[in-house]
């Protein structure tokens, strides 16, 4: 569906705010002097080549649209600066990862989450995809109320001043080996309902609101066994959400993170984790590949047909040893490239964006492999979760905007054109979703971030 110019005008006689930036990130490039007015939380008409007389607000620098997260594991942030040193690999990191999932429950879970979600909204994302399988009770009981866990996930977003994709996750064995899936240990049964039923029961319980969608995904091709892959895609058509909505519900999958899932993935089915999904009708342009780290060549060429996304998510992969995954070759073979923190050993856009960019000069030799547009773009894939009027500053978009000082000692002197390779989350001065600031002045409207994260924090390691 075509979008209507930068400078078109919806049918909205009087705005009620007016807002005034310098500079703009419009879908057509950098503009100057560009005036936004805002209505019931949208964008009503966008005007370059005007001036500040009128307006509510001046936005100090240059304004871009809300960032996406495509890839998040709330919990994950308490293990920010408590597992990067020491020998091993991602499967040595993982055994911490499941220690900490050990110790959360519902009410631990929705301070955790309030504070990384804050977070998030002071760097700049106005939407983020919950990867979310922490379903249970560290016994792998059901709570009470059985969707306690991703309630709390909710709440905490909507408290924060964000959007969010709750992608419920099916999680069945503990694992794939040549000779077939294994068990679940006694760690993983709180990630698992079992049997897929009662997964599909559970997730139809979700409620959607304004701020909240649901999506689905599969854990890995580790996790859930080829007979239960075309029920996941049955369901992301047929769910009461999907009817609801008149679409299918995007899914996501962990998809080649290591080489020794691909390694059991071809000896016991005789085919990569991406020939699997693609097999079970999966893959096509609702579908997410998380990580993609280790695909051949098919691969590359199946997922760019299907026009599917791929959330690369730098910094962790790096942090756990993952690799660097083929960004340049999905994008040419028309795949569409997002971006998450996933384990958030940091949660900064810009530096993922970058990283995106950087690793591919690391291993081509070449600088400019992707470009800005490229990153751009990465930076604010909001219809992966299922937001398709989001991250364009336009008329009739959701009204997200991103400030960006561009005085900042990081930025002073950079083109602003150019600044998504200047920028950190530490020159993001204002937020604003849904036409609401969220973020003033680099201060989030829930206080102390920062005391936040400690309070959430420190009693899961007490």
């Amino acid at each position: 569906m075509s979008q209507p110019p930068p400078e078109a005008q919806i049918d909205e006689p009087v705005p009620s705010q007016r807002w005034f930036a310098p500079y703009a990130l419009l879908p057509t490039g950098l503009a100057k002097d560009v005036t936004f007015e805002v209505s019931g939380g949208r964008f009503a008409r966008v005007r370059p080549g005007s001036d500040a007389a009128g307006a509510d607000q001046v936005l100090s620098g240059i304004a871009m649209p809300g960032f996406a997260n495509s890839h998040s594991h709330a919990f994950h942030r308490a293990l920010r600066g408590r597992t990067h040193s020491g020998t091993g690999t991602f499967w040595t990191w993982r055994e911490s990862m499941f220690d900490l999932a050990g110790r959360l429950d519902p009410e631990a879970y929705y301070a955790l989450a309030r504070a990384v979600y804050a977070e998030m909204v002071l760097a700049g994302i106005t939407t983020v995809g919950e990867f979310h399988y922490l379903h249970h009770g560290p016994d792998g009981r059901p709570y009470s109320y059985p969707n306690a866990m991703s309630n709390a996930l909710t709440r905490a977003a909507e408290d924060a001043g964000l959007r969010i994709t709750l992608l419920d996750t099916l999680y069945l064995s503990g694992g794939l080996t040549a000779q077939g899936h294994t068990r679940l240990d006694r760690l993983q049964m709180r990630f698992s309902d079992q049997v897929a039923d009662d997964w599909s029961r559970r997730t139809a319980r979700h409620r959607e609101r304004d701020h909240v969608r649901v999506g689905l995904a599969v854990h890995s091709v580790r996790a859930v066994p080829r007979s239960w892959l075309t029920f996941v895609r049955d369901l992301a058509v047929n769910s009461p959400h999907a009817r609801a909505r008149g679409r299918q519900l995007p899914v996501h999958a962990h998809v080649s993170e290591q080489p020794e899932e691909n390694e059991a993935c071809v000896a016991y089915y005789g085919c990569t984790a991406t020939e699997l999904l693609h097999d079970a009708g999966l893959v096509g342009p609702q579908f997410t590949a998380v990580h993609a780290t280790h695909l051949t060549e098919k691969d590359v060429a199946v997922l760019g047909r299907a026009r599917a996304t791929i959330a690369f998510c730098p910094t962790t992969e790096r942090d756990v040893a993952a690799g660097i995954g083929p960004a340049r070759l999905l994008h040419d073979a028309g795949a569409r490239l997002s971006l998450g923190t996933d384990q958030h050993a940091v949660i900064d856009m810009f530096e993922e964006a970058r990283a995106l960019e950087m690793h591919e000069r690391l291993v081509s030799g070449e600088r400019g492999r992707l470009g800005l547009r490229a990153l751009e773009s990465a930076l604010t894939a909001h219809d992966s979760l299922g937001w398709e009027d989001c991250g364009q500053l336009r008329a009739g978009a959701r009204a997200d905007v991103v400030v960006v000082d561009l005085d900042s000692p990081r930025t002073a002197g950079a083109m602003p054109e150019q600044i998504v390779m200047a920028a950190t989350s530490a020159d993001i001065r204002d937020v604003v979703i849904d036409g609401e600031f969220v973020v003033t002045n680099r201060q989030h409207r829930l206080g102390d971030v920062g005391a936040l994260l400690r309070d959430g924090i420190a009693p899961l390691w007490s």
